[in-house]
């Protein structure tokens, strides 16, 4: 019997590879979403814009619970994932806007 010795099978271990690639390419996208959107709390102190669009927050959640369902995905882990992610980026404009305020460069 495979895998009870404590030699993992062969396709647990491609499984898990597969897994680590999604993992990584998840971890760039995320990076490369949080640079786009220091831009954008960049822009909206600037122009002293509030650090919170609740109204495109509601639309992006809609949006994203569409595409969700139809990847087979659950909605309701899509809209968490999000809102993690819009927490997020909030306290990054938050954070952009009172070093603005201070005369401060960007921290981004």
């Amino acid at each position: 019997m495979s895998g009870t010795s404590g030699n993992p099978p062969p396709e647990l271990l491609a499984l898990r590879a597969s897994i680590d690639n999604l993992d990584a390419a998840i971890v760039h996208l995320l990076a490369e979403r949080f640079k786009l959107t220091r831009r954008v709390g960049a822009l909206k102190a600037e122009q002293a814009m509030p650090p919170a669009d609740p109204a495109r927050e509601q639309r992006q959640i809609a949006r994203l619970r569409a595409l969700a369902e139809a990847a087979g995905l659950e909605p309701e882990l899509a809209e968490k994932f999000l809102n993690f992610i819009v927490r997020e980026v909030i306290r990054h404009h938050e954070v952009i806007a009172r070093a603005r305020l201070e005369g401060r460069q960007d921290p981004s």
